[in-house]
């Protein structure tokens, strides 16, 4: 039997199908919240992603690729070997995943040799063959977390660490929507304005901002119980959670490392409500001073390029497959973004540690 999950934005789509039930599953909880996945019924009209756990169809695939000429890259932060043929067919190997995959325009198989890493590897590129239909569709991806209230959407911009996702939770927690957490697509609307839609991820959250918020003891529960957060999640969180510890854990290079949650878990595990689309109308670059009282420090900046995202800065999923769209609609639309975001109100902003004062603040902020 055939399962199937179909999963939209905007006028976009991709079906999801599989004859293992935690694959669709995984990309229901995974896409749901955020990208109306539901249940759906073959026949299955546009791109499809069938995904299934074929043990042989690994080894075949490994082997045809391994015998023949290939090209290597990371993708997912993992070695892959790919083949690209003259009627435009790609298939790919990754072997320290056991997973393989065959690529022809409307259909991208993968096969592993175990549920979970197919799963992970189905949403991962689901979510793609749906962003470059959505690019395609003159939609662009900024840097950037974004809550909603009323259709109206505050997107929060900077470099990383600055208190992009700090602003989209705390606006969350006091009765906004989560739009997104790290990114979002945007594309100008016949109205004049900015349409925003959300980036469908994995969210993370840091120990100590979870124990800020009054959420740590709820969420250390869940996994004492045996309830997983998301498997991307790095086994030192995992330890950290069951023993009770709340400080920030740093890896060797010095990066913060987080609990990472499903986009269905921040609803029933964190108590948010998520949104599926917006308008943009406000922008705040925030920075965080751990001394400072929350307070506006004047006028934001116009938006650069580095806020927008480009093959270049995803460098974790090169386009093996040959998804992304070609053009010169690319650089028109972003200018047109700029300009429009540039006629919006915009505000640098500064937060300090005192969660419940910058949750009093921004809530202020956004709704004046």
């Amino acid at each position: 039997m055939t399962l199937a999950t179909r999963i939209s934005a905007a006028q976009a789509h991709v079906t999801v199908t599989s004859s293992t039930a935690v694959i669709t599953d995984w990309s229901m909880r995974y896409f749901g919240p955020w990208w109306n996945a539901v249940d759906a019924v073959a026949p299955h009209a546009g791109p499809v992603v069938a995904a299934d756990v074929e043990a042989v169809e690994v080894a075949a695939l490994a082997q045809q690729i391994g015998e023949g000429r290939h090209q290597e890259c990371v993708y997912a932060n993992e070695p892959m070997l790919y083949a690209r043929g003259n009627d435009g067919v790609v298939a790919a190997v990754q072997p320290g995943e056991r997973l393989a995959y065959r690529y022809e325009p409307g259909l991208l198989r993968i096969v592993g040799c175990d549920e979970v890493p197919v799963a992970l590897a189905a949403s991962r590129l689901a979510r793609e063959v749906l962003r470059s239909r959505l690019l395609a569709d003159g939609w662009r991806i900024l840097h950037a977390s974004a809550a909603v209230r009323d259709g109206r959407t505050v997107l929060a911009l900077g470099e990383k660490g600055a208190g992009k996702s700090t602003v989209g939770f705390l606006l969350a927690r006091a009765g906004w929507q989560l739009l997104a957490n790290d990114r979002v697509f945007v594309r100008p609307n016949e109205d004049g304005g900015v349409a925003v839609l959300p980036w469908p991820s994995a969210a993370a959250i840091g120990l100590g901002f979870l124990d800020a918020i009054g959420l740590y003891d709820d969420v250390r529960a869940r996994v004492l119980s045996g309830e997983q957060l998301h498997p991307t999640q790095h086994e030192s969180v995992t330890r950290a959670l069951l023993d009770g510890r709340r400080l920030p854990i740093r890896s060797s290079s010095g990066k913060e490392l987080k609990p990472q949650f499903f986009p269905d878990q921040l609803v029933t595990w964190l108590g948010l409500t998520l949104a599926t689309e917006g308008s943009a109308a406000k922008i705040v670059f925030p920075r965080i001073d751990p001394d400072a009282a929350p307070a506006v420090l004047g006028e934001g900046r116009a938006l650069s390029e580095d806020d927008f995202f480009t093959g270049a800065t995803e460098d974790r999923y090169p386009d093996v497959f040959g998804l992304a769209p070609t053009g010169e609609a690319s650089r028109v639309t972003r200018e047109l973004l700029a300009t429009r975001l540039a006629g919006l109100p915009r505000h640098n902003v500064v937060l300090g540690h005192d969660v419940k004062a910058n949750a009093e603040f921004l809530a202020e902020l956004a709704t004046t």
